[in-house]
């Protein structure tokens, strides 16, 4: 029939109009912002820097917790370069008290961010993430929207809270990668004790003692050689 199609289209459309407004399933807009949908856990915004918690009550907490190390990676391969990183010159304790480097400064422009997700890829240390915070319109182009590492940090908490499946993974995974390092430094200490408490062979053979009567014998015998050396040859002898 002619125009079958088009009238079955124009059906679907009509049912959908006239649902929505009394089924619950086609009721797919709110009033925002007085009503929110919650974002689903694979939803990806913008970038964070996650930081281990130590002491919640220290302001000064989300630096000493900062998993970032500045390795740079995700700078140089974010695609439209929105990533500033300068790193330190000297090391700080992290949240489990290994010396590292830390960035001086970690800016992302998030005006220049397209969400691609490849700074998290990269990341060797599960140190940034996606956020599904939205609400980032401002009034300043520039400045409101170049984010520094104070504004960018959020606690392994937080994380939990917006990706929890993910982000039991990446506690899995970081408790593995320390236990397996703490095996090998375990293992290597106990190898420096013994080798350590090994003594050499030739330090263990101590020389036995010699009786006096046989040292003064050893020197008669060898004053009655020099004397036999030192008599003259001769008929007579």
């Amino acid at each position: 029939m002619l125009g079958e199609g088009i009238l079955k289209g124009m059906a679907e459309t009509a049912k959908n109009f006239f649902g929505s407004y009394f089924s619950a399933e086609r009721l797919t807009t709110v009033e925002y912002p007085e009503e929110r949908i919650a974002s689903y856990e694979a939803a990806r915004v913008f970038p964070f820097l996650i930081f281990d918690s130590k002491n919640t009550a220290d302001p000064a907490d989300w630096e000493a917790g900062m998993r970032c190390v500045a390795c740079q990676i995700c700078e140089k391969e974010c695609p439209p370069k929105c990533i500033y990183i300068d790193k330190s010159k000297d090391k700080k304790p992290d949240a489990v008290g290994k010396a590292q480097f830390y960035p001086s400064r970690f800016d992302i422009d998030i005006s220049v961010c397209m969400s691609c997700q490849i700074c998290v890829e990269v990341c060797p240390f599960e140190a940034i993430k996606m956020d599904t915070v939205y609400e980032l319109s401002t009034d300043d182009r520039f400045g409101g929207l170049l984010l520094d590492r104070k504004q960018l940090a959020k606690s392994n908490e937080y994380y939990h809270r917006i990706h929890p499946t993910e982000a039991a993974e990446v506690d899995d995974r970081l408790s593995e990668g320390r236990a397996k390092t703490d095996a090998k430094m375990t293992a290597g200490a106990i190898a420096a004790a013994i080798r350590g408490a090994e003594v050499p062979a030739a330090a263990k053979a101590t020389p036995k003692p010699v009786a006096e009567g046989a040292v003064a014998d050893v020197v008669a015998d060898a004053a009655a050689v020099t004397k036999t050396a030192e008599r003259p040859t001769g008929a007579g002898n």
